[in-house]
């Protein structure tokens, strides 16, 4: 089994908590990419980025002096969204760092697929982003089927805890022999369940921590995730979509 995950915009450098594994898997997308973004003026990476102008300097600055070979933040720690909080990677025992390792994958723009250890550098792309790459009119094309590839070389079942920007670029591409199961989190109101944004990543997070902790393989195991409230809903669930309700008090 792996576990997707989306990455988050916020990144830090950490090299001191624990080292590297080693480089990115897909390393020479990324070095492509570098060399695109670096090619353009500030004023259109602010719009590509979406961003104030503050953000934008930083990233120009972060972009010019870029090495995706030294000086590295293991992946897991690199980001700083609210996922990445609950999940609480800093904290977890070896034990947990190994299942992660293994199991998890964080899908990126710029990287295109990251094991936690991965050593990455602060950059700013979203997978969204209009970006034309040689002759792809985005990054969606422009990696293509290689994130599925990579994966389905891995596992046959993959659990979906990205978001639909990120996952996007992976199940399309997915052969019909991989299993591509979602987990939702969200309310039920008026009958029908409502995903609330920030809660999700809440939950997101806070699964990839249990099911660490738990040392979860199976996917029917996934339905004892009962943290922050949440219970798995059978008659709200599908084969393929693992559907946790919030008690609302």
């Amino acid at each position: 089994m792996r576990i997707i995950i989306s990455p988050a915009k916020k990144m830090s450098v950490d090299m001191d908590s624990f080292p590297i594994s080693g480089l990115p898997v897909l390393i020479d997308g990324a070095e492509r990419l570098r060399e695109v973004l670096r090619k353009m003026s500030s004023r259109d990476l602010q719009v590509l980025w979406k961003c104030s102008e503050a953000i934008a300097e930083l990233n120009v600055e972060r972009l010019r002096g870029m090495d995706l070979r030294r000086r590295l933040t293991p992946a897991v720690l690199a980001y700083e969204g609210i996922q990445y909080q609950y999940m609480a990677p800093g904290v977890l025992e070896m034990e947990q760092l190994t299942y992660i390792q293994e199991h998890l994958r964080i899908l990126s723009g710029f990287y295109g697929l990251l094991r936690p250890l991965d050593g990455v550098t602060p950059y700013r792309l979203e997978m969204q982003a209009r970006l034309r790459v040689g002759n792809c009119r985005d990054l969606y094309a422009f990696w293509g089927s290689r994130l599925a590839e990579r994966l389905a070389s891995e596992t046959d079942v993959i659990l979906n805890l990205a978001s639909r920007e990120y996952s996007r670029a992976v199940e399309p591409h997915l052969p019909a022999s991989v299993r591509f199961l979602t987990c939702t989190f969200g309310e039920e109101k008026n009958g029908k369940v409502v995903e609330k944004g920030t809660l999700c990543k809440m939950a997101r997070g806070q699964m990839v921590r249990w099911l660490a902790e738990n040392q979860i393989t199976s996917p029917e195991a996934i339905k004892g995730f009962s943290e922050l409230h949440y219970r798995f809903s059978p008659i709200h669930s599908a084969e393929n979509r693992f559907v946790f309700l919030r008690r609302v008090t």
